[in-house]
């Protein structure tokens, strides 16, 4: 990740009666993404009042404001009159997640198709998705699924032709040159290439989703014994294990 730099533009456009959509242009993706993130770190830290939420993606974040306590045009004036430079002293902790993988099979039915493409033997593809970690770009749908970076295939992976209707909990997939951890049962057109045994989203504690954008996941592959052995348990970071 890089450090923080005054954007090349901020474009503000509204979204309904109370909220913005804020959508930054730069020449560099890094750039991009990293002002994004402190810009929704800033306002979902109480940044700006009368704000209720900011939604980040990779270019763009959604703020959601409350129009009893403030406008638009507050909302839109204080965020252009952001001073990026300030966050960029703050630095965000990026934290790790370990994740065990049962690759192939009944977990991963498309991680042979996977192969074929990118020409490279079962073991190599899973030694390139578990060679280094994944930096977690978003969190998008259904419920939170964790949006990474990479695996490096040097190819992309086109999604499937007719999406399957449900993939399981757990389900690691790939399209494009990113992965997604999908933590609940869901239809999905991406490339299904394992499961993880663990369970992702912790009803019980004040923090539902286990990860944020920023931290990094290291997959690592299981054999079917010890799947068995660690489903259920909850994900958590290395440094809570």
């Amino acid at each position: 990740m890089t450090g923080i730099q005054i954007p090349a533009k901020i474009d503000i456009s509204p979204c309904g009666d109370a909220a913005l959509r804020v959508t930054v242009d730069g020449a560099d993706t890094d750039e991009v993404w990293t002002t994004v993130h402190r810009l929704a770190a800033r306002l979902n830290g109480g940044g700006l009042p009368g704000t209720v939420s900011a939604v980040p993606t990779y270019d763009a974040v959604l703020v959601e404001f409350d129009p009893y306590h403030t406008t638009a045009d507050a909302v839109a004036l204080h965020i252009r009159s952001w001073d990026s430079a300030t966050d960029a002293a703050e630095r965000v902790r990026s934290r790790v997640i370990d994740v065990p993988v049962l690759f192939g099979g009944a977990a991963g039915p498309d991680l042979e198709w996977v192969a074929s493409l990118v020409d490279e033997p079962v073991a190599r593809v899973i030694d390139i998705v578990c060679s280094r970690e994944h930096l977690i770009r978003c969190l998008g749908g259904p419920a939170a699924s964790a949006m990474t970076d990479g695996p490096d295939f040097r190819v992309p992976i086109p999604r499937l032709a007719i999406p399957r209707l449900r993939v399981p909990p757990g389900a690691i997939s790939v399209a494009g040159s990113q992965t997604v951890i999908g933590p609940v049962a869901a239809p999905s057109g991406w490339r299904q290439i394992g499961r993880t045994p663990l369970t992702i989203l912790q009803t019980e504690d004040d923090n539902v989703v286990p990860y944020r954008p920023g931290d990094r996941v290291r997959f690592f592959p299981v054999d079917e014994r010890a799947y068995a052995a660690l489903l259920g348990t909850p994900m958590r970071y290395r440094d809570d294990v």
